[in-house]
């Protein structure tokens, strides 16, 4: 089986093929969420990722496809996502994903590379495959997802002292430094084993994510929750990584610590759905992962209408040349 790694941003011919196979894999694995469209797909693979660097692979026929994501600061150089690792179902039991692999695990050692991590559903081929490389469960997790609410208004709750304000699009620069200083309060989040370490964040780092899923062709929305001092006390980043497309990703729902339980999280995700439902027609689902030890996100989220999908979590697999 031959396997090509791709030597710059991929035809219209080689998208095609690329979201033909990730489709067919997401059809036979997860029949009832949606798959990503090509405008998707077409983004992920043309435009550079903001945190690093990345290697893609297509089997012969488009049998399988394989993304891997070479973080270059300073912090996790020693260290990779596998983003993608998909075969075709017909091409499958064929030892394509093992071809695959092995490409990835070379590229992984020649960068001096010493750990990487990947996101599986549980119970699906994904966990095994994973699991049969020698890949350890650091971070257990679940998608939730959320029928977007259009019949009945959504009834915002009050917050006094605090001012509810969307942006869409990149965040204005005068609220840049006070939503990457509120960013670190998820330092606190749970992160199990998981040998990615954290970075700070600052303005400029904000926006090179923002715009990463512009210049991809998606859509931002960030609703966010601010004192009469400016001071951003908590936040919610919804995304469509296709704006015509029916299902939306929750990013980051963060609460200051200061200003926890307050009710603030959940005011500004409802905030959300309500601007998400006027704007966005063809929007369907709104989805998102919460840690399984983020018992206070998992309440709010329960709260909101969110229902458990799938469990998944982040595996990990230490690295010997």
């Amino acid at each position: 089986m031959r396997i090509t790694k791709l030597s710059g941003p991929p035809t219209d011919t080689e998208v095609d093929a690329w979201a033909a196979t990730v489709a067919g894999a997401h059809a036979a694995d997860l029949p009832d969420v949606p798959a990503p469209t090509r405008a998707e797909t077409a983004g992920r693979l043309r435009v550079p990722p903001a945190r690093g660097r990345a290697a893609l692979w297509t089997a012969e026929g488009g049998a399988g496809v394989a993304a891997l994501l070479l973080f270059t600061d300073e912090a996790n150089g020693h260290t990779a996502f596998l983003d993608v690792l998909a075969v075709r179902p017909d091409a499958r039991r064929r030892g394509i994903g093992a071809a695959l692999w092995e490409r990835v695990r070379e590229e992984l050692l020649a960068q001096g590379r010493t750990s990487v991590a990947t996101m599986a559903d549980l119970g699906g081929p994904g966990q095994a495959f994973a699991e049969a490389l020698g890949f350890e469960n650091v971070l257990p997790m679940a998608w939730y997802a959320q029928e977007v609410a259009r019949r009945q208004p959504v009834e915002v709750p009050a917050t006094p002292g605090y001012e509810l304000r969307a942006w869409h699009g990149l965040v204005p620069d005068d609220w840049a430094d006070p939503v990457a200083r509120a960013h670190g309060a998820m330092e606190d989040a749970p992160m199990g084993d998981v040998d990615e370490r954290a970075e700070s964040w600052t303005a400029q780092r904000l926006h090179a994510a923002q715009r990463l899923i512009l210049d991809r062709g998606g859509e931002l929305t960030t609703v966010a929750a601010l004192t009469p001092a400016g001071e951003v006390a908590a936040y919610t980043e919804l995304v469509l990584p296709d704006p015509g497309g029916v299902r939306a990703l929750q990013y980051d729902t963060v609460v200051v610590p200061a200003h926890r339980g307050r009710g603030l999280g959940r005011a500004v995700k409802l905030r959300m759905g309500e601007l998400a439902a006027h704007r966005y027609p063809a929007l369907r689902q709104i989805a998102t992962t919460v840690a399984d030890e983020n018992t206070p996100m998992r309440t709010v989220n329960e709260a909101l209408g969110y229902r458990s999908e799938r469990a998944a979590a982040y595996f990990q697999l230490q690295l010997k040349p």
